[in-house]
Formats: C-alpha cells, sequence, structure tokens
C-alpha cells in the first residue's frame, strides 16, 4: 500500500508544482498588462520593478493555488486512469478512495498552508505592493527631450530642441522658458547649441549652452512699465534640479489600516470598532430625528398658547390663517432642513456599511481560499479518473471551464456581499457550497465505475430510446 501511496503522490506533486507556477507567471503577466500604462517611461530601478513583481506574485497566490490543484488533480488521475493503472489497483482490491487517500492528506497541508500564508504573508504582500504603487503612481516620467516638442516635466522649465545630434549628447537650437519666478513667459534663454549631462548622484541635469541670447522683461517704476532685457553669451550653465524624478517611498504606515492589509484578528476588531461606531451613529440620528415628528407651538408668532384639547379633528382647523401659514411655513423648513439631513446621513450609513462588508469579505476569504482547494480536489481527481485522459489537453480545458464557473460565481457573491445585497457568509461561500455537492456526486460516480462521461454508454441509451419509440409509433 505505501508504494501505492508514493506513486500517487509523485505523480502528483510534480504536475501541482508545474501548473501552480505556470498559473501563477499567466496572473502576473495580467497584472503587468493592468498597470503596463504607469510603469512605462518611469525611469524605475530594476529593483523596484523586481520588488513590484515579487508582491504582486505573492497576492496572486490564492487564484494560483486553487487552479493548480484543480489541473494537478484532474491530470493526475487523468494519466492513472489512460494508462489503465487505476484499473490495476482496482483488480487488487483498492478503491479509489484509498488511491485518492494519499493526495487528499497532501491537499490537506496544502489548505492549511494557503490559511496561514492568507493570514500572515498575503496582507504584508498587500501593504508593501499598495505603498509601491502609490508611490510610482505619483513619480514623474522620466526625463526625456523630444525634437520640435516642447517638454514642461522640470518644474519652473519649459524647453524645446530643434534635433539632436548622432552622439546623442548635442543638442541643436535650444530654447528654454524659465518660470522659476511664477510670473509667466518673463524670461527666455536661447541657444545655437548645448549639451545636457545629469550629476553622478542623478539629482541634479547640468545644461551647457553656447552661442545664444538671454531675453528677460523686467518691471520699472510703474506696473504698466516693462523693460526687455537681451544679453548675449558664448556660454552658460543651466541647472536643473531632477530630484522629483526620484522615487520617493511613502511611510507604510499610512496604508496598513487598509482592510486588506490585515490578519483575521485585526480585521474583527477593526469590524467591531467600526459596528460600534454605527450604532452609536445610529442612536445619535434617532434622538435628533424623533422630536421632528412632534408639533413644536414654539414656532407660533408671540409663542401662542395652544389649548390642550382641539374642537377641529383636523389639526391646522384648530388656528386662525395667520398662525395657520406660520405653521405650515415652520414645518416646511423644518421637513426640508431634515430632509437634507436624512440624505446626507443616509448615505454616510450606507458607505460605513460598505466598509463593514469590506471587512467581512476580507474576513472570510482567509477561509475561502483553503476550503476552495479542497473542493476543487473532490471535484479535480474524480473528474480525472472519469475522463481517462492525462497530459494538458482535456485535463486544461476542463479545469479552465470549471475554474472561470468557479472564480465567475466567487466574483458575483463577492459583488453582492459589496452591494449589500447578500451577507457576507452566503456571498464568499456559496460558490465552494454550490461545488461541495458536484464534487460528492463526481467522487460518488467515479468510485462505482459510473459511465458519466462514456460516449458509447449514452449512445446504447439513444439507440433503446429510437427502438422504443421507432416500435411504439410504428404501422402496424
Amino acid at each position: 500500500m505505501k508504494k501505492i501511496y508514493r506513486l500517487v503522490l509523485i505523480s502528483y506533486v510534480g504536475p501541482f508544482v508545474m501548473t501552480f507556477f505556470i498559473s501563477l507567471f499567466i496572473l502576473l503577466m495580467m497584472f503587468v498588462f493592468k498597470w503596463i500604462d504607469d510603469l512605462v517611461g518611469k525611469g524605475l530601478s530594476w529593483y523596484v520593478v523586481a520588488e513590484l513583481l515579487l508582491f504582486a506574485s505573492i497576492t496572486m497566490v490564492p487564484m494560483a493555488l486553487p487552479l493548480a490543484v484543480l489541473l494537478s488533480s484532474i491530470m493526475t488521475f487523468g494519466n492513472l486512469g489512460e494508462h489503465f493503472e487505476l484499473v490495476a489497483c482496482k483488480a487488487a482490491g483498492i478503491s479509489l478512495r484509498k488511491v485518492m487517500f494519499p493526495v487528499f492528506v497532501f491537499t490537506i497541508f496544502v489548505s492549511l498552508g494557503a490559511f496561514y500564508f492568507s493570514n500572515y504573508a498575503i496582507p504584508t504582500a498587500n501593504l508593501k505592493i499598495g505603498a509601491l504603487l502609490f508611490d510610482i503612481r505619483q513619480q514623474k516620467p522620466a526625463f526625456k527631450l523630444t525634437p520640435g516638442v516642447f517638454y514642461n516635466g522640470i518644474d519652473g522649465y519649459v524647453i524645446k530642441i530643434g534635433k539632436k545630434d548622432a552622439d546623442g549628447e548635442t543638442l541643436r537650437n535650444l530654447m528654454i522658458y524659465d518660470h522659476t519666478e511664477g510670473m509667466g513667459n518673463k524670461k527666455l534663454i536661447t541657444a545655437e547649441w548645448g549639451t545636457m549631462t545629469s550629476t553622478p548622484d542623478g539629482r541634479a541635469l547640468i545644461a551647457n549652452l553656447y552661442a545664444g541670447n538671454t531675453y528677460e522683461e523686467r518691471q520699472q517704476g510703474k506696473q504698466e512699465d516693462h523693460a526687455l532685457m537681451r544679453t548675449n553669451f558664448k556660454e552658460e550653465v543651466v541647472r536643473f534640479d531632477l530630484t522629483n524624478f526620484s522615487l520617493t517611498r511613502s511611510n507604510e504606515a499610512l496604508f496598513k489600516d487598509n482592510y486588506q492589509m490585515l490578519n483575521v484578528k485585526q480585521l474583527s476588531e477593526a469590524r467591531d470598532s467600526l459596528q460600534s461606531k454605527w450604532d452609536i451613529q445610529k442612536a445619535n440620528f434617532h434622538l435628533l430625528l424623533d422630536p421632528s415628528y412632534f408639533f413644536r407651538h414654539d414656532t407660533l408668532p408671540h409663542k401662542t398658547q395652544i389649548e390642550s384639547k382641539f374642537t377641529q379633528s383636523d389639526f391646522i382647523l384648530n388656528f386662525d390663517k395667520a398662525n395657520r401659514t406660520a405653521l405650515l411655513r415652520g414645518a416646511l423648513d423644518r421637513a426640508r432642513t431634515m430632509k437634507i439631513h436624512i440624505s446626507g446621513t443616509a448615505s454616510d450609513f450606507e458607505n460605513r456599511q460598505k466598509l463593514i462588508a469590506r471587512h467581512d469579505i476580507e474576513w472570510h476569504r482567509k477561509f475561502t481560499l483553503s476550503f476552495a482547494c479542497l473542493v476543487l480536489f473532490f471535484v479535480g481527481a474524480p473528474l480525472g479518473a472519469i475522463i481517462r485522459k492525462g497530459g494538458l489537453g482535456v485535463p486544461f480545458i476542463a479545469s479552465v471551464l470549471l475554474f472561470i464557473f468557479y472564480h465567475v460565481m466567487s466574483f458575483t457573491g463577492e459583488k453582492l456581499v459589496r452591494e449589500l445585497v447578500s451577507p457576507a457568509f452566503w456571498g464568499m461561500w456559496y460558490s465552494s457550497l454550490i461545488l461541495f455537492p458536484v464534487g460528492v456526486f463526481l467522487t460518488y460516480k467515479a468510485t462505482t465505475d459510473s459511465a458519466l462521461l462514456d460516449r458509447d454508454a449514452y449512445l446504447k441509451v439513444y439507440d433503446r430510446i429510437v427502438k422504443f419509440l421507432t416500435g411504439k409509433f410504428s404501422p402496424k
């Protein structure tokens, strides 16, 4: 029996590792395509990009791991069925459940590891990648001059060049508008040619200009009097500050309270805190709203005394015309004020509920990942034994279709929770709860040698139906 377990485990671990890294790579490429516009042209160093991809790959594990479990299960048991190894096991008295047992134990350890990974590693990775993406989005594009195009990437300057020489450093027909004084186009520097080189630390750009002029408009005396000064030079040096082009790392503590950066314990505490604040705000709102339902006699002119009992059944008819108008006007003003207050409070309540729902989603997500691995194993292993096809052909198609079905249901359930349509438990768990009976059904069919996906079995049923209909409706 131990040799059988070893055989099955070796057959499973290889495809599992391979499919996991293939899935992770595909998801990572999707991440790169999503953020490509923010990454290109920023002059990011290789280690910043490597750090970004490393943390991104960690956040992709919750999607790659269930897909790897599903695909490797179908491949492993499909290979065993295709090479009649499952038939040999059954002939030796070893049931499919016993063949699945070592892989099931391995999947349990994977699920436990997935929980701890989701609870500790992923919040840290979300914190790192969230802060890094924020810094990259704030980063200015890399300094680049294009002939014939005005460049305004450097604060306080607008630069235009006529052309670049073949050496890539010599520039011709330069125009530099100096806006550092905040007075508009008051100063212009032109040069026939020049060079631009950055300092060794990359924090400044030195422009050496030759054979040019400086035009500067200066105010003299009255505000309307301006003098244009023109200065010729053979050589001039202009220094540009490039510190804004370097990537500035933000303090990660600014992002640590986000729900995606918290573990299970922190999510529970944050959720309880948000719920307590919401309950207090609801109680305060009711205290403010309740008096608005009752009549206030102090709105009447001169605080007219109101009789304790009214003779008219219609309340407003107990007052004369002047007081009636004052009452209606006051009631309308108060109603409008409360309507505005209620609308703003309702919007605030909804936002608070959605924030609580986001915390609930992240809390349940820590557990759904582990449970999904077990569910997809019980779907993939018997399905592979029924299909009896190994490799990356039929198993890959079947696993992708099943995973898309699972992912669509998961995404739909999460969206229902975010929009406050469904409770967090049902929204986050219903995809796994739907697939779990499917896994039980497939396991039962596989262990009883059911011809669930056998084409010949369906053709036999079809022939029987045709013969029955032909015999019943044929003319006698």
